[in-house]
């Protein structure tokens, strides 16, 4: 195993931060396309289904609104994506600092641990950022627009029924991506590691293989993230007492559509999830590499 220098929190925020906006910029598309596929309405015998498959809604996307129509609902991200991965890798750092000891690397079951704590500090921002973002993604794709963008969105969810309204859907971000963080992240160092060449230090990773570990990290945190989050974009775009809990959610589904339901947008999702999470982990290291040449006493 290589060594592994000592990360400041700092730094580690900071190049989380840039690590947020690079994979924001390389998966907010598909992203859209995923929520689009997510919710949109079962196909009745009068009406046909509005999108048959990913590419059919990419194409009607860019067709209607252009190739910014894919960019739609990404203010609220953006402002929340870059602190949030600021957060989730200084979580990340946190974790391994508090499980550390004197020489030693820690385990699989250590960095998987560290990876849940940053999902958990993460879901803070993410929870509510993703119901507004849920609601611009699905309205622009129904037609008429209720909100004017996200802090309308936000006012609004808030005058008319408090917090409880934003942080509509917190339970099961949790449910989303505390475990699938554990996995994103531990798979991440154990492929650097094992993709590190015999006698060199894993700083020294070339970019070709940062990209792959980061982007099979990005897969596997969205096999397991998939389900819940199928049932979340369902349950944070619903109409008020549509459903009664989490569990309702997914008797409805499974009821209406069966178990492929929960796999949603996933050609979507895994398209997205390659190149996106390369870019984030690439970018993560980059900005650390300079960090640490600019200001090494940080």
């Amino acid at each position: 195993m290589g060594t592994e220098e000592r990360v400041s929190p700092l730094k580690n925020f900071v190049s989380g931060g840039v690590a947020g906006a690079c994979l924001l910029l390389a998966g907010h598309p598909l992203d859209t396309i995923k929520v689009r596929l997510q919710t949109q309405p079962k196909a009745s015998c009068s009406q046909v289904m509005l999108y048959t498959g990913t590419y059919d809604c990419f194409r009607k996307t860019v067709s209607k609104e252009g190739v910014l129509g894919l960019y739609k609902g990404m203010g609220a991200p953006l402002a929340g994506v870059a602190p949030m991965m600021a957060i989730s890798f200084f979580g990340f750092g946190l974790g391994k600092q508090l499980q550390a000891e004197a020489d030693k690397p820690l385990t699989n079951s250590q960095i998987f641990l560290s990876g849940c704590l940053a999902g958990v500090f993460t879901t803070v921002i993410v929870a509510p950022g993703e119901r507004i973002k849920c609601l611009l993604q699905v309205q622009a794709s129904g037609g008429r627009s209720k909100y004017s963008g996200p802090i309308d969105c936000a006012v609004r969810l808030y005058k008319e029924q408090g917090l409880r309204s934003v942080y509509k859907g917190t339970v099961l971000t949790l449910i989303r991506d505390v475990p699938s963080n554990g996995l994103y992240f531990l798979t991440y160092e154990y492929l650097k590691n094992v993709l590190t060449p015999e006698g060199q230090s894993v700083s020294q990773l070339s970019t070709p293989r940062i990209l792959l570990a980061g982007g099979i990290a990005g897969i596997l945190n969205w096999t397991i993230a998939l389900p819940p989050d199928v049932l979340k974009s369902n349950f944070q775009t619903a109409a008020d007492g549509k459903y009664g809990g989490l569990l309702d959610v997914l008797r409805t589904l499974l009821r209406e559509e069966g178990p492929r339901s929960l796999y949603k947008g996933f050609n979507a999702v895994f398209l997205r999830a390659f190149p996106a999470n390369a870019a984030c982990f690439l970018g993560f290291e980059v900005a650390l590499k300079g960090l640490n040449a600019l200001a090494p006493g940080w």
